[in-house]
């Protein structure tokens, strides 16, 4: 919830709190979920300028791969815990 558009601060918010929501609903499963923000990449849609396609998916691959044990209903950059 920082600054810039709020339709998008909104998302991101609402993103988060689907991500914690089937973490909840899902632990019972032992499946972890969790949000995972890439950074800025630079791709065709973006254009240049922001950081390349393999540091932004490290984070995702990060998340995707974690063991049962896990954190899960958080946001994440590069495997960091973020605060929103």
């Amino acid at each position: 919830m920082g600054a810039g558009p709020p339709d998008y601060s909104v998302s991101e918010t609402a993103l988060n709190a689907l991500a914690r929501r089937l973490a909840a609903d899902l632990a019972k499963d032992s499946i972890l979920v969790n949000a995972v923000d890439p950074g800025c990449v630079a791709t065709d849609m973006r254009g240049e300028g922001g950081r390349s396609v393999c540091d932004g998916a490290s984070g995702i691959v990060w998340a995707a791969t974690l063991g049962s044990d896990g954190p899960t209903g958080g946001f994440f950059h590069d495997g960091k815990s973020v605060a929103w």
